[in-house]
């Protein structure tokens, strides 16, 4: 899946000060709505696959309910800024995710597409078979 920088950024931050379950917010047709791992590709500025995490669930809802439940797995530092990032979505949903890891040999963009045999990424995100998986996971290892 493709996420901004900041937010990657922000993830890092609260892997690394020890939070075990995070969540991904979006519009309600977000990608995946099932999957074993996801891989985040981070596109500008690095353009790289940068990590990867367990896929627990993609919940979507009523943007107050889910705040309620899970608003304390997301980037967001307040209420406010995550009702003003979803500008009144009716819908949202949250892609929730454990053992989030950063890579030690992140990906580029070139290398990535190659061994994918793509051009270019669905910006929604695409599934790859669970061997394709282990072989990247290998490499940014």
């Amino acid at each position: 899946m493709m996420i901004r920088d900041k937010w990657w950024i922000r993830f890092c931050y609260f892997a690394h000060e020890g939070r075990r379950i995070h969540s991904y917010v979006s519009g309600p047709r977000a990608a995946p709505k099932w999957a074993f791992m996801l891989l985040f590709y981070v596109p500008k500025p690095v353009r790289e696959l940068r990590g990867y995490a367990e896929f627990i669930e993609r919940k979507v809802g009523d943007p107050e309910e889910l705040w309620i439940k899970h608003g304390c797995e997301t980037v967001f530092s307040s209420k406010e800024d995550y009702f003003r990032f979803i500008r009144g979505w009716r819908k949202v949903s949250f892609i929730r995710f454990k053992n989030f890891r950063e890579a030690v040999n992140p990906m580029p963009f070139t290398n990535l597409c190659l061994l994918l045999g793509v051009k270019r990424l669905a910006r929604r995100g695409f599934y790859i078979d669970r061997e394709m998986v282990d072989k990247i996971v290998a490499m940014l290892e």
